[in-house]
């Protein structure tokens, strides 16, 4: 099985290395980088093309819903899944190409497996 590439992004180290920890424990996945802000994700984005971006909704500068809008208006996009402590309800993604909204509270394996296959399907 081809193992699926992602990108974690984070502004907080510990948020960062609980995500690239689910990752690396999940069969399947590989992690190919990590980010701190919206501008790093896009760039190592576009040079990693990973094929899933794990990403936080408020990061500094350019916010993951935004940055979640530009990776998804690109050619050949990467699937997004956008995270945050705050319930999906409380965060406004309408229109940003995400594929799903996960409370961080709620990411783990099964999740990420989950997200993968309703997307990718």
């Amino acid at each position: 099985m081809e193992q699926v590439s992602v990108l974690v992004v984070d502004d907080q180290e510990a948020f960062r290395s609980a995500m690239a920890g689910v990752v690396e424990a999940t069969d399947g996945f590989v992690l190919v980088g990590s980010a701190a802000s919206g501008e790093e994700a896009l760039t190592l984005a576009g040079a990693l093309r990973p094929q899933l971006v794990l990403m936080d909704v408020h990061l500094p500068g350019i916010d993951g819903v935004e940055a979640a809008r530009r990776l998804c208006a690109a050619g050949d996009p990467p699937v997004v899944v956008l995270l945050s402590t705050y319930e999906e309800e409380e965060v406004e993604l309408d229109g940003c190409g995400a594929a799903a909204y996960v409370p961080k509270r709620l990411f783990g394996p099964d999740r990420l497996v989950t997200c993968w296959s309703q997307a990718s399907g």
